[in-house]
């Protein structure tokens, strides 16, 4: 029994190592196709290919769950709503009117925010030696976002983007203490379906409206595909199935943690990818945010049993 907790909790932490990963990359991508795919069509279509991906082989075991489902579609759809419908589309449109580093600034907010609402809703409290790892790992991120210079921090501005930002990391905080909240008692693939699956369907009238109205949407082409595909799969599915396991396994404000490694991986992606230098900030705040990483995570607890 033991040697299968320490297998969960090490997939957990994989897991939780590769959903930053795949956000950085999706936050390159994002910012590499922001001009010829507006941000509400990019997160539909995502969603929607994540979607005919996932749907074939889930679909049995949806079938099978289906009483479950139908008694618990409510709590789905509103944790469908905090997540899939809402946390990529705000960040994809903060991306038309602010900066990266102003996204990665707020962004490294999350484990703050999720901590604050884990303690307001679920009475859950950080030991001492978790919070000197969330401090250690804020002030890596911070140095990574301001490039070891202080007065590149201090001189930040703010725009609407900015603000799109905040948007989305209250609606993730909210997403990830409700998902330890609500009991669903559903395996995590069918409740991964659900989720995107619901999703899309409230994303449905705002793609609409925007398509009607603002954008004009996009055409299809060769150099289209690639970013859609990879975001609907990796960041998409796989981050999300991820992040489901990591939550349900160690908790929100734990998890949370990890998300300090989405700007270190966005500055390795944007240099083999786009030809940024690598800076010594870089290493230095790597550093510090896996020393945080550590203190945080030390002593886990063992896992709770899970619905299915």
């Amino acid at each position: 029994m033991a040697r299968y907790a320490n297998r969960s909790l090490a997939l957990a932490y994989t897991g939780l190592v590769l959903t930053p990963l795949f956000w950085a990359g999706n936050a390159v991508v994002a910012r590499g196709v922001v001009d010829s795919i507006p941000p509400v069509s990019l997160a539909f279509w995502r969603w929607v290919i994540a979607l005919v991906v996932l749907l074939p082989l889930t679909f049995p075991k949806v079938r099978r769950e289906w009483p479950v489902v139908r008694d618990h579609w409510p709590r789905i759809l509103v944790l469908a709503l905090f997540s899939v419908a809402s946390f990529n589309t705000l960040l994809y449109v903060a991306a038309t009117t602010t900066t990266a580093i102003n996204i990665a600034l707020i962004n490294s907010t999350i484990p703050i925010m999720v901590a604050l609402l884990a303690f307001l809703l679920l009475g859950e409290r950080t030991r001492p030696i978790q919070r000197l790892g969330i401090a250690v790992a804020l002030a890596g991120v911070l140095m990574v976002i301001a490039q070891g210079t202080l007065g590149r921090l201090i001189s930040l501005s703010f725009s609407p983007g900015d603000l799109f930002m905040v948007a989305a990391v209250i609606s993730w905080g909210i997403f990830s203490v409700l998902l330890r909240r609500l009991s669903i008692p559903l395996s995590a693939m069918t409740f991964l379906t659900l989720q995107i699956a619901l999703g899309t369907v409230l994303l449905i009238p705002v793609y609409l409206i925007d398509l009607l109205l603002v954008s004009g949407g996009f055409t299809l082409s060769a150099s289209s595909i690639p970013p859609l595909l990879y975001v609907a799969i990796f960041p998409g599915i796989l981050a999300y199935a991820f992040w489901n396991h990591g939550v349900w396994a160690v908790g929100p404000a734990r998890a949370a943690i990890f998300m300090y490694l989405v700007p270190v991986f966005a500055s390795v992606l944007a240099w083999l990818f786009l030809g940024e230098r690598l800076g010594w900030y870089h290493l230095a705040g790597g550093a510090l945010i896996l020393v945080g990483l550590y203190l945080t995570t030390r002593n886990p607890p063992a896992p709770r049993n899970h619905g299915a």
